[in-house]
């Protein structure tokens, strides 16, 4: 089986180096590594270079943001099962990929994903926040959950029928693709209780009160079109109350 691993970056170069090694050493022997540049002047690429031998794929060009980057990726990739790990991420540990691998060859799934945890450096022991994930029922993303999406890893054939992110949601994309798989698509998942990504806080997904709310707005409208039947307030109140308790668990 064929696992393709996506990393979109731009001006990353004090992370983008532990991203590329954490993929290479993974002990698992059939990964196709996808590196999806934004053009970036900071001195990303020379490292991206540097892991070449590595890495099947590399394109290096302009974009219109961090999922229009993932949506090249999907078009590139070829593996039977696909999933991402960004620039300012890492692998928890060296057999993440075999894990992964492993629950989709036992049994007929669509999709596994398990939990991550936020650090301010990799090196620190304090976890900021743990992104617990749990098993899907129906009707959850409509309440504003979504697996944590780093550690989700669909298989090829969903992203041929569901298509990729919608661009114009922002930093709610990924909300409204989870919605669509899990919510409309019914797909077979399977949640694993272990952490496989480690995050470092401040990322693409960190923005203005602003632009929150707009994308937040945009996600609640996306999911009314998908067959969410909730008014705003319940919705964002829900929405809030899913990510709360991720500032407090603990391993």
């Amino acid at each position: 089986m064929k696992i393709s691993v996506i990393t979109v970056v731009y001006n990353s170069v004090d992370t983008i180096g532990d991203a590329l090694r954490s993929v290479s050493e993974q002990s698992y022997g059939n990964i196709e590594h996808i590196v999806i540049d934004g053009g970036s002047t900071d001195g990303t690429v020379k490292i991206i270079d540097a892991f070449s031998d590595s890495l099947a794929h590399v394109v290096s060009e302009s974009d219109e943001g961090i999922y229009d980057a993932m949506n090249k990726g999907i078009c590139l990739a070829s593996g039977d099962v696909i999933g991402f790990l960004n620039s300012d991420d890492v692998f928890a540990h060296n057999d993440v990929i075999q894990k992964i691998a492993s629950l989709h060859e036992q049994v007929s799934l669509d999709a596994v994903y398990a939990n991550l945890i936020y650090l301010d450096n990799l090196s620190d022991t304090q976890i900021k926040r743990y992104w617990r994930s749990r098993d899907y029922r129906d009707g959850l993303c409509f309440k504003g959950w979504m697996p944590a999406h780093p550690t989700l890893y669909l298989k090829r054939r969903i992203f041929d029928e569901v298509g990729g992110f919608k661009t114009e949601l922002g930093n709610q994309a990924d909300l409204e693709f989870c919605a669509r798989v899990f919510e409309l698509l019914k797909i077979s998942s399977s949640y694993c209780p272990e952490i496989w990504v480690h995050m470092r806080t401040g990322g693409a997904s960190q923005s203005s009160i602003k632009s929150m709310i707009k994308s937040n707005w945009n996600s609640y409208l996306a999911l009314r079109g998908l067959g969410l039947r909730r008014d705003p307030i319940t919705f964002f109140a829900m929405k809030f109350g899913m990510k709360l308790p991720q500032f407090f668990a603990r391993k």
